[in-house]
């Protein structure tokens, strides 16, 4: 029989069309409650057939909830999910309902395995035990509340883009950067000074650990609104990963160029597909050019270039 986990998310009424926004990202079936429309007295005509319980409900908030296969990592999904409404500035509280929360803090920890992305990364949870191959790099992994342990599509995506085109003693810089796992796997493909941030201090601190455990000291994260506390270096950064979402990395389209380098990469992601070539269409007006996509499962990340 297979277990399902609800992951639902709640806000204001005002931010319903965020809600769905963010949780169709993870699942097309979504579950909405909003009783914003449930009037006490319908004219006189309906009022008594209104159920007591519907009345009584919270009419100023709405909920978005989905449903997750136990298997499928939804530790991962409600680590994007939370992620996303930090990025977007969406203030909703996100819980697994029906879960007790201490066995929920370590049960989903047996869906997370070993996984290889690219041709030579494989991320490891560090609870679990790995032989890896002569040619393979392996990225520890404790997520804790952050997201990114390497299941979700964007992650791997921007890992497998890193691989192509990171250079040996590149500046890297990860925005968004949830656990540090995009930043970490520069640093171990041989990346040069590799700075991280996150609007979310517990991410950032959680990037900061997953450093340290995997004996990357080039790597550091800070907390920072997008661009607004990233330090600019000499000659900018080489390559920068964004996986955010669509419209935050619209939004910083048409700054990210001032602290890249000339020919410098720019990986996008947290993109579906469906809103890849509005992304594309802003970053090309701010002088950055498509060079490389990938695709999966209706995510898209893609590559450009400063030019």
């Amino acid at each position: 029989m297979d277990s399902w986990i609800q992951i639902k998310a709640t806000a204001e009424n005002k931010y319903l069309n965020d809600l769905c926004a963010v949780m169709g990202m993870v699942d097309n079936s979504l579950m909405i409650e909003d009783y914003s429309d449930v009037e006490r007295d319908l004219d006189g005509v309906y009022g008594d057939l209104i159920d007591e319980e519907l009345l009584a409900r919270d009419r100023t908030v709405a909920s978005v909830s989905v449903f997750i296969a136990a298997e499928k990592s939804p530790a991962e999904s409600e680590g994007f999910i939370r992620q996303r409404f930090a990025d977007l500035g969406v203030p909703a509280t996100v819980e697994c309902v029906g879960v007790n929360e201490e066995d929920w803090a370590d049960s989903w920890k047996q869906y997370y395995k070993p996984i290889k992305t690219g041709n030579r990364i494989v991320i490891v949870p560090v609870w679990e035990k790995y032989e890896k191959s002569e040619e393979e790099l392996v990225v520890l992994m404790d997520p804790g509340m952050a997201f990114g342990t390497g299941t979700h599509e964007t992650t791997r995506l921007c890992a497998a883009l890193l691989e192509k085109y990171i250079t040996p003693g590149d500046k890297m810089l990860d925005v968004g950067c949830g656990s540090g796992i995009l930043a970490i796997c520069a640093a171990k493909l041989g990346a040069g000074d590799c700075f991280a941030c996150d609007i979310d201090p517990v991410s950032v601190r959680i990037a900061n650990e997953n450093a340290e455990i995997n004996e990357t000291p080039n790597v550091h994260a800070e907390v920072s609104d997008l661009l607004r506390q990233v330090p600019k270096v000499d000659g900018g950064y080489d390559i920068c990963c964004a996986n955010i979402v669509a419209d935050v990395i619209i939004r910083m389209a048409p700054d990210v160029g001032a602290y890249l380098a000339d020919d410098a990469y720019l990986i996008v992601s947290g993109i579906i597909t469906e809103r890849a070539e509005e992304v594309v269409d802003a970053l090309d007006r701010a002088g950055l050019k498509l060079h490389d996509e990938l695709r999966e499962n209706g995510w898209f990340a893609g590559v450009v270039v400063k030019k």
